[in-house]
């Protein structure tokens, strides 16, 4: 027997269901939930779908993302391909990509984008839960709109599509809200953040030291209790913002004010990517322990320029999708029954192929029907047929067969009932058995 080969670690598959919904919710049904979900509340804020591949170069995420920054430093699946010695990288993040393809193919020559794109992703990372090395990221993006109001409309997307999962502001969820400033300002607050933490080096970690003089910004997002004094004391951002960047930030508050929205600034707020600036934002909840942010994004005005394309603002944001679906789990908001209306099942020999018309004239009524399959005693078909947690079973006997007719047994009402239809008349009854 050949050795059995099991999946790369951190790379999880995503199963069909094997057991009834009543017993286990099936992993796959919870995100065919989510991806309805997320279509729904896309369209009705005017974002359209996009792909891009899952390789790109790697230069373009050493351009974008910047040199020091741990993905690139870290966590990238990068190889050099054997064809051409092309040097190619697994997608750590979609930004990169999606300004990429905007750029190539000139796509804001007609104007402003709102686009969304939904898949794997991969860093090289020890994996924990929720956190995985091939990872699903839902990305949305406002390419080519400069104007705090679509900060507040992208932070409000994603507030429509909480509600839409059923989480609840305060309980489940919280928005904390930063500003970057500009390149020049935060230049002046990166110089002055050097000289604070020089001062305090004896507080530092071997982590804070190696970022000091490549990405101090970071130091500001430490977790480690020892460094919180030196942290709390340093120079704040906003301190160092000009007229225009803080009258963006002040628009985006008052807007989000008026539409009801709670938020709270956070001046230690900051994004792991060189891109970002202006408006950070992140949605956190403490339902899931130490893994608090399940959605952050911001602005990145300066990305499309350094792609190679015209100047242009953008802002987006990312999600993983399976820490969400963790803390739908974890609060029970896990999606509708995915069970199908009806089941049919096979008493005699030519039912299978005398009941394949009546089946597909169901299906194109807009019917979810399963076939039973491999044979077996009639009893045994129909706990199938109640275990698949569908509506209706319907019996394909020799007695039906030979008048014309299917039973149709009720599964889900706790009576059991059964009554004959005419084969002959689908279109008269599948309606009946959708409602």
């Amino acid at each position: 027997m050949a050795e059995k080969l099991s999946a790369v670690k951190g790379m999880n598959d995503i199963l069909p269901a094997s057991v009834p919904r009543k017993e286990v919710l099936p992993r796959n049904t919870t995100w065919a939930w989510f991806d309805d979900v997320v279509r729904r509340v896309m369209a009705r804020y005017g974002y359209q779908y996009i792909v891009t591949p899952v390789v790109e170069p790697t230069q373009l995420f050493v351009r974008g993302l910047g040199e020091v920054t741990d993905i690139v430093e870290k966590e990238m699946y990068s190889f050099v391909d054997s064809m051409n010695g092309d040097r190619l990288t697994l997608r750590p993040e979609a930004t990169a990509g999606i300004v990429r393809a905007v750029v190539e193919h000139n796509a804001l020559y007609n104007g402003p984008l709102r686009i969304w794109t939904a898949g794997p992703m991969f860093r090289h990372e020890r994996p924990q839960k929720g956190r995985y090395r091939q990872f699903h990221q839902l990305d949305v993006e406002a390419l080519g709109l400069a104007g705090p109001d679509v900060d507040a409309e992208l932070i409000l997307a994603g507030r429509a599509l909480w509600r839409e999962l059923g989480l609840i502001e305060g309980d489940h969820y919280r928005l904390e809200i930063n500003t970057l400033g500009d390149p020049e300002e935060r230049r002046a607050h990166r110089e002055a953040l050097v000289r604070h933490f020089e001062r305090h080096a004896d507080a530092l970690d071997a982590e804070a030291k190696a970022r000091l003089h490549t990405n101090p910004l970071r130091i500001l997002d430490t977790k480690n209790p020892a460094m919180q004094q030196a942290v709390e004391s340093a120079p704040k951002l906003i301190d160092f913002l000009g007229e225009a960047s803080r009258a963006h930030f002040d628009s985006l508050c008052r807007m989000l004010e008026a539409a009801g929205q709670p938020y709270r600034v956070n001046p230690r707020l900051v994004r792991g990517m060189d891109y970002y600036n202006r408006t950070v934002f992140e949605w956190i909840t403490d339902r899931l322990g130490s893994q608090g942010t399940i959605c952050g994004g911001g602005r990145y005005d300066g990305l499309i320029e350094q792609m190679g394309g015209k100047s242009a603002p953008a802002i987006g944001f990312g999600l993983g999708i399976e820490r969400l679906l963790l803390l739908l789990e974890a609060l029970g908001l896990q999606g509708p029954d995915a069970a199908p209306d009806a089941y049919a099942v096979f008493a005699a020999d030519d039912a299978p192929v005398r009941a394949l018309p009546v089946l597909e004239a169901l299906r194109a009524a807009g019917l979810d029907v399963v076939a039973h399959a491999g044979g077996g005693a009639l009893k045994n078909q129909l706990k199938r047929a109640d275990a698949s947690g569908a509506a209706y079973a319907l019996i394909f006997g020799a007695d039906e067969l030979a008048s014309g007719q299917v039973t149709v047994k009720a599964l889900r009402d706790g009576t059991g009932a059964q009554w004959p239809r005419p084969m002959a008349d689908v279109a008269a009854w599948a309606a009946s058995l959708k409602s």
